[in-house]
């Protein structure tokens, strides 16, 4: 990606207003001890996550973006058939209260990869508002 890539162009754009939010510990409680989501018996929301989160969909003009790191989603320790159902689960409860993310973008990358769409590298949000079809 080009440096020109890393910058997103107000003066052609109309302004927005982005919520990006993260999932893991935000929406939903953390998962120890490995922290990856991959089982119904370890998913728990975040207490008022449903009541904020509705009152900023139906009452704020934002956009919203979940924006979530996955480490080693697609790998053997991490498969993505224990991750989508819960994904899809979570996505679904939040629609049931009128809250919809406009685009959810998941890094599957590790730490030490140092990927710039891995949190809280900007890579992810960049994408977005560069992106003129979300």
């Amino acid at each position: 990606m080009g440096a020109e890539n890393n910058k997103v162009d107000f003066k052609k754009s109309e302004p927005r207003r982005v919520l990006f939010i993260d999932r893991d510990g935000t929406l939903i409680n953390e998962a120890p001890p490995t922290y990856q989501l991959d089982s119904f018996d370890k998913l728990s929301f975040y207490p008022g996550a449903f009541e904020y989160m509705t009152k900023i969909a139906t009452e704020l003009d934002y956009e919203l973006v979940l924006v979530t790191n996955q480490d080693g989603l697609g790998t053997d320790a991490f498969p993505e058939n224990t991750f989508w159902p819960l994904q899809e689960f979570v996505m679904k409860s939040f629609e049931n209260e009128k809250v919809v993310f406009d685009k959810v973008f998941i890094d599957k990358t590790f730490p030490h990869e140092n990927a710039p769409t891995r949190k809280p590298g900007t890579g992810m949000l960049l994408e977005y508002l560069n992106n003129h079809d979300y």
